[in-house]
């Protein structure tokens, strides 16, 4: 397709420019997708405001943002075309992980971590546009049920699931959700639904622990405010109050906050598995009570992207097992997404998940 485009392009640090740039050109493995909705990440404030590096060759842009996508098929490349695969007007939603499907890493099933990857949004422009190009590999229709804007839920739902599928919830588990963003929102939905007995979600804002509480979380504790109705002083006495002095079976980190890294080693108990999901930064550590933790047999384990996650999260919107709808609180246009980047993270009316819709 030739013509024009509306896009915001990022160049550096706090410098973003809404402006016409030319469509991208598709090779014969790829699709052109008109983007109907991109969900606004955390890693995407963190790369307006330099906290983080870019994967493009030097680090730094131009770059079109964006990685949480769905849209309409609207030109279809040589090979898949051949195949058959997609029909122009298709919905689907867009996998921004590239895995190259050819070399070792990616042959033994570990597509997280194909040294040969782009990722759409992140080394490669990504959604913040009206239309983007995607291999035909990373490209998936979405059913009847599911909309645009539920869509761009997919990415980050496919993430939170597997973290949850590592942390082997079972039946009756006592289980913890630190850290209540909208990713974290979900992993307490999908541990609830996976059988666990009682799930809690610690965090430092109440609405975020009310839509918790309103899906399915048993407990929630505010841990640093003292005017909260939810507030704790004693997060760890609390646990052990509840469990019997046993302590949580399982630990979901959902933040990257290098200053609660701490907290589930205090929280877990004995044979307990703790799964680090929230992505700190590139300076930070994790100190391990090193006794205490191989004395009680604990397992420890860290969640990267989403490995063969798509179908299943898809399928999980569909079939209405996590209500995403309530996650998503802010709608921007593509061309107020400075502002919005700014109002999300400085968090202006309590927002969630936002969404861009071109």
């Amino acid at each position: 397709m030739k013509g024009t485009m509306k896009a915001q392009v990022f160049y550096e640090p706090l410098k973003m420019e809404y402006k016409e740039i030319d469509i991208p050109q598709i090779g014969v493995d790829e699709v052109l997708v008109k983007v109907h909705a991109c969900g606004i990440c955390g890693s995407d404030i963190s790369y307006y405001w330099g906290d983080s590096r870019l994967e493009t060759k030097d680090g730094k842009g131009p770059l079109v943002l964006g990685h949480e996508i769905s849209g309409e098929i609207v030109e279809i490349g040589a090979l898949p075309e051949e195949l058959g695969l997609f029909s122009i007007g298709d919905r689907v939603g867009v996998d921004p992980v590239q895995y190259c499907n050819a070399c070792e890493v990616c042959r033994m099933g570990q597509v997280n971590l194909c040294e040969n990857k782009t990722v759409i949004g992140v080394s490669v422009d990504g959604g913040f546009c009206e239309y983007v190009k995607a291999k035909y590999t990373s490209v998936l229709k979405l059913p009847k049920e599911v909309s645009y804007e539920q869509g761009a839920f997919i990415e980050p739902l496919a993430d939170a699931m597997y973290a949850v599928s590592k942390l082997e919830v079972e039946l009756g588990n006592f289980c913890i959700v630190i850290g209540p963003g909208p990713i974290g929102l979900a992993q307490a939905q999908l541990i609830k639904s996976s059988g666990a007995g009682k799930v809690a979600v610690a965090g430092t804002r109440d609405y975020r622990l009310e839509i918790a509480r309103k899906n399915g979380a048993d407990y929630v504790f505010n841990t640093v405010d003292k005017g909260s109705k939810y507030y704790v002083d004693n997060l760890k006495a609390k646990i052990s109050e509840l469990t019997g002095g046993k302590m949580a079976d399982r630990v979901l980190v959902a933040t990257g906050n290098p200053k609660i890294m701490h907290m589930p080693f205090e929280l877990s108990g004995r044979r307990a598995v703790i799964v680090f999901f929230g992505l700190p930064g590139d300076k930070d550590f994790i100190q391990v009570p090193a006794l205490d933790t191989i004395f009680w047999d604990k397992t420890l384990k860290f969640s990267w992207l989403a490995p063969l996650m798509w179908p299943k999260s898809i399928n999980a919107i569909a079939a209405k097992l996590i209500d995403v709808d309530a996650l998503v609180t802010h709608k921007y246009k593509l061309e107020e997404l400075t502002d919005a980047l700014k109002k999300v993270k400085n968090r202006e009316s309590e927002p969630l998940k936002a969404i861009v819709v071109p």
